[in-house]
């Protein structure tokens, strides 16, 4: 993997093969298919992968599919493609769901040892029964069923004569443990649910924290890498690994999750955005999903190398988003083709320019990669600016145009104002300029100086395009920064999105979707792969072309 700051899960697995307590390193990335990836998930993806790949060791990407009720092919179809595109291959494909015949077994051995019993309290009962972070639990009334009867009415449960929430299975461990995950927990629920994997087969299902280990060692995983939140889990992880006597024996390690600022980093939070109607749905450029960061536009390289410069600590981070804009930048600046496009359009017609006449003019498509080569664009009388390229009363050291003033257009010709039209309401609607053949662009003109270039598109062969300009969609810095009787709904930034109709170069009309351009001035822009038809050229502002952030 690329650099990687401060790794020390990294350090762990190197003692770990120096020392002969593993031969080779087997992670996984274990996502649960119950929504869209995210860019928090992308750290986990890339933490999985690239540490196994710096040993020659193997990463699985295996589908936590335990909870048929919330979950859907549609996102496990998603995170596969998530997962390739961020330029990883898994060694194995692997699901849950296969292994619920040997969890099941496993329930079972626990049921003959005396560690799990099925209960009848309501989860709001047992909830209550389970004691607070200073009150120890209380033990269930059915506690103490005899293990011939746990093992007859855990048959039984599997067997559908129960309705959903009127039994579970629980483990025994101890009510009293000052750990609230070790008091008795849920390990097999009823969810009379049709699975995507496995149909109707089952009607019990296992609950995450007895399945999630028993996963990992059937599969002999060695490195079970997980976010700071499942640590105080970590005891009952150890414990269904040993009481279940599994052969493997693998190890639980936390690190801090990423958090990044204006930014949702919750599934269930951003499913809330896309069946409350805030977003166009899991891919929608605004989104923090790694499927809309794509159709915005970012680069694998940049989340990677976004990703490498975060520490993989045990403490819980929040990064500036800039700085994921500032590498997104750095992997388009030698990449991406230069071009013009006008995107709030204000009509200029060159009066002494001949007119029918069409002048090719050259452009280089990267300053930066001279080996890019050169483009031509076409100039003639009729062309299009920026409307707030103009300005009819301007505030001193504005260098832009305004009446009498002289401006370059950007390879082309010097022009000054010399007559502004409106229409009925007072607005400007065109303005009539004059140009000067003798400053053209690479002739080397020196006769007089200007302070402003603005950029422009020739009118008669402009390409209409639809441009697609962002802004967070959270406006607090945190997610959680919410008032007393507020949700982080209420931080949602009402013009997040902002779309306006303007034109390209003509060399711009073979664009196709995921194409990425930097267009003079505005920015960096992907070709919308949703939107754009042949018809209709689409462009996402992926990130504005300066940052005040500083790595």
């Amino acid at each position: 993997m690329e650099n990687q700051t401060g790794n020390f899960i990294k350090e762990i697995m190197i003692k770990d093969l120096e020392s002969g307590k593993h031969q080779e390193i087997v992670t996984r990335f274990p996502p649960e298919p119950n929504g869209y990836l995210h860019i928090g998930h992308a750290k986990s993806i890339i933490l999985n992968f690239g540490l196994a790949d710096d040993f020659n060791g193997k990463t699985n990407l295996r589908f936590d599919d335990t909870n048929p009720a919330k979950e859907d092919i549609e996102y496990v179809n998603s995170i596969k493609e998530d997962v390739k595109w961020l330029g990883f291959e898994w060694d194995n494909l692997l699901f849950a769901s296969n292994y619920f015949d040997e969890m099941y077994n496993r329930a079972v051995l626990l049921i003959e040892k005396g560690l799990a019993y099925v209960d009848d309290l309501s989860a709001d009962e047992i909830r209550e029964y389970r004691g607070t972070l200073t009150e120890p639990g209380k033990n269930s009334p059915y506690r103490e069923r005899s293990i011939e009867e746990n093992l007859d009415l855990f048959k039984r449960m599997r067997a559908g004569e129960f309705d959903n929430g009127q039994k579970v299975l629980r483990a025994k461990i101890d009510m009293s443990s000052p750990n609230i995950n070790l008091r008795d927990p849920v390990i097999y629920r009823i969810s009379h649910t049709t699975h995507h994997n496995t149909g109707d087969k089952w009607c019990i299902y296992p609950m995450y924290a007895f399945a999630h280990p028993l996963e990992d060692a059937i599969e002999g995983v060695t490195h079970s890498i997980c976010t700071i939140e499942f640590e105080d889990q970590r005891p009952l992880y150890n414990w269904v690994v040993e009481q279940c006597e599994m052969e493997n024996i693998p190890h639980q390690y936390e690190f801090g999750r990423l958090n990044v600022s204006n930014t949702v980093m919750s599934k269930r939070k951003l499913k809330q955005l896309v069946d409350e109607g805030f977003v166009d749905g899991w891919d929608d450029p605004r989104m923090p999903t790694i499927s809309g960061m794509r159709r915005k536009g970012f680069t694998p390289e940049s989340i990677r190398t976004f990703i490498s410069e975060t520490a993989v600590t045990k403490n819980n981070s929040t990064v500036d988003s800039q700085m994921l804009e500032h590498f997104v930048r750095e992997d388009l600046k030698l990449k991406a083709p230069r071009t013009m496009g006008v995107i709030d359009p204000l009509k200029v017609v060159i009066t002494n320019y001949p007119e029918g006449q069409i002048e090719l003019l050259d452009a280089e498509i990267n300053p930066e990669n001279p080996e890019m080569g050169m483009r031509k664009i076409p100039f003639s009388r009729e062309i299009y600016i920026e409307k707030d390229d103009f300005m009819e009363e301007p505030p001193k050291k504005y260098f832009r145009l305004f009446p009498g003033n002289e401006v370059r257009l950007k390879n082309a010709y010097f022009i000054k104002c010399e007559e502004v039209i409106k229409d009925a309401n007072g607005e400007v609607v065109e303005l009539r300029c004059t140009y000067d053949q003798e400053t053209k662009s690479g002739t080397g003109f020196t006769g007089r100086k200007v302070k402003g270039t603005i950029h422009w598109v020739e009118a008669t062969h402009a390409v209409p395009a639809e441009f697609r300009l962002y802004e967070p969609l959270i406006l607090d810095d945190t997610e959680d920064a919410t008032n007393e009787g507020k949700t982080f709904l209420d931080n949602v930034n009402p013009h997040s999105l902002e779309v306006l109709q303007g034109f390209v170069e003509p060399n711009m009309r073979e664009s196709r979707p995921q194409e990425k351009f930097q267009f003079f001035r505005h920015g960096y822009f992907n070709v919308d792969p949703k939107e754009t038809t042949v018809d209709k050229l689409v462009f996402n502002r992926i990130v504005s072309l300066k940052s005040s952030f500083k790595i």
